[in-house]
């Protein structure tokens, strides 16, 4: 009978990098927005006694409202995220309505009269739904109508859309007798004959003939067969198609495309607030005696300090029992540093990139510079990870406008001629060259290609494509005008590959 072996132990050693607690939070606080920032030293300032915050002075702009001081509206700068969909058969969108709030409330003068005071002329952003209760409520039904008149309009969606079926309707109703179609259909077309025209539709068509009184009588018949069967070809403006299926002469067609472009496919659009996002940029850059020169944004400067009395009382009175509040001194300690490390090294960057991408403040985006993250890290002498926290969510103003710092970094593109050309340079390229083209032949995708290759530039039909999404332009045959055929196409051309590629 053997015995078991013996178990042995020996260590093993092996290294790991581990950031420490101190170095977690500065890294956490160099890689916050602006905005973030703040609100970050305000909670640490609510919980550490040793932290103060001055709030004299200016301070960063307010989240609900863009600041007014320049350049570029340097104190905040906001981005609509409304973007129409690219498949509407109309482009026209307006603004959303405000309607005034004249409440005759007990606002009254000193005098027992009945002037409105300023708050009763206040604008007033009421949505879809209170618009339509407030004409349903106007009218003189019954309690039974009235209530499916409210159901419908409950319904619909931001769009201004009745997508929930009738029969889904009628069948949350508890009503005695129970509620039939033809009692939904009335209450559905009353809500259809609501401020504003198309409202309540369940399709892009019936939107769009619920606002057909809209249109030229002259044009009227040929927007109705056009709905009817072609609201596929006006979304590609193919006039010529619809014309030749219609059999009808070319100027009457495109009178009544362009009649049916001016009506609204999203009629519930002016009721919705804007998603309105406000930047507050870190970095200004202006041009002083002939100069550049990029400085911290004043606003978003810190304003902590420690507060020194209370750091002194600590001092004078140190106790085992105090060790929560030697926590928080040590803490308050670290988010100084923290703080001052955090704003050098965004001015590092910013003037590092200034220097290398001086052409750009020039002369625009055609003479942006290839730049990698490694470039900027050897001149600063900071580690990459470190360049690439500093540039997200860090924005610098300038007086073309108000840009996110990563903005200036481009991978290189080959040139025929040996050297090399930035992304951003040759995107701003196909923009002009889209820009310049005419309307009634606009350029594929590959005619841009060639275009480019012409000038010395290297690139693929399928970056142009992506390039030209990323402007947010459509292909050529949604971008072609009426009054010419469509242009020949060269072999591999625009046409399914630029449709595939949207």
């Amino acid at each position: 009978m053997t015995s078991s072996p013996l178990l042995k132990q020996r260590p093993i050693l092996h290294q790991s990098q581990t950031l420490t607690p101190r170095l977690q939070f500065a890294v956490r606080l160099l890689q916050m927005s602006a905005l973030d920032y703040e609100q970050e030293l305000h909670e640490l300032s609510a919980r550490n006694p040793f932290l103060e915050i001055d709030d004299a002075g200016p301070g960063p702009a307010p989240l609900n409202a863009p600041a007014q001081n320049d350049p570029a509206e340097a104190g905040a700068t906001h981005e609509s995220a409304l973007e129409a969909p690219a498949d509407s058969a109309a482009s026209a969108w307006d603004e959303p309505a405000d309607t005034w709030l004249q409440t005759p409330g007990p606002a009254r003068d000193g005098a027992g009269g009945s002037q409105l005071s300023a708050t009763d002329m206040m604008v007033a952003h009421g949505d879809l739904r209170q618009h339509l209760h407030g004409q349903v409520n106007l009218l003189r039904l019954s309690a039974r109508d009235h209530a499916l008149a409210c159901m419908v309009i409950e319904s619909l969606d931001d769009d201004g859309y009745c997508r929930t079926g009738l029969d889904e309707l009628g069948a949350l109703t508890d009503f005695e007798p129970p509620v039939d179609g033809s009692e939904l259909n009335m209450a559905l077309r009353l809500v259809q004959s609501f401020d504003p025209a198309g409202v309540g539709a369940r399709t892009i068509g019936e939107c769009l003939m619920l606002q057909i009184d809209g249109v030229d009588a002259a044009d009227r018949e040929i927007a109705r067969a056009i709905i009817a069967d072609h609201l596929d070809r006006l979304a590609q403006r193919d006039v010529p198609g619809i014309a030749r299926l219609l059999d009808r002469p070319l100027p009457e067609v495109d009178a009544a495309c362009a009649a049916l472009r001016r009506l609204d496919p999203r009629p519930g659009w002016r009721f919705s607030r804007p998603d309105t996002r406000y930047v507050v940029p870190d970095v200004i850059v202006k041009k002083v005696r002939g100069q550049w020169q990029a400085q911290l944004n004043s606003d978003v400067m810190p304003r902590v300090r420690l507060n020194r009395t209370y750091a002194e009382l600590f001092r004078r009175h140190r106790e085992a029992s105090h060790a929560e509040l030697g926590a928080h001194l040590q803490e308050a300690r670290w988010t100084l540093r923290s703080v001052e490390q955090r704003f050098s090294t965004i001015l590092a960057v910013a003037q590092a990139i200034l220097r290398r991408q001086r052409l750009f403040f020039e002369h625009g985006p055609l003479a942006m510079k290839p730049l990698a993250l490694r470039d900027i890290a050897e001149e600063v002498g900071a580690h990459e990870s470190t360049v690439c926290r500093v540039t997200n969510n860090k924005f610098m103003a300038t007086p073309s406008g108000l840009f996110e710092l990563k903005h200036f970094f481009s991978r290189p593109m080959p040139m025929t001629s040996g050297g090399a050309c930035s992304a951003t340079a040759i995107r701003s390229v196909v923009k002009e060259l889209i820009d310049a083209e005419d309307p009634l032949t606009p350029l594929s995708d590959v005619e841009i290609t060639q275009r480019l290759a012409r000038q010395g530039l290297t690139v693929a039909r399928r970056t142009v494509t992506k390039y030209r999404q990323g402007l947010k332009i459509a292909p050529a045959d949604r971008r072609r005008r009426h009054g010419a055929p469509p242009a020949a196409v060269p072999a591999g051309g625009d046409g399914a590959a630029d449709r595939a590629s949207c």
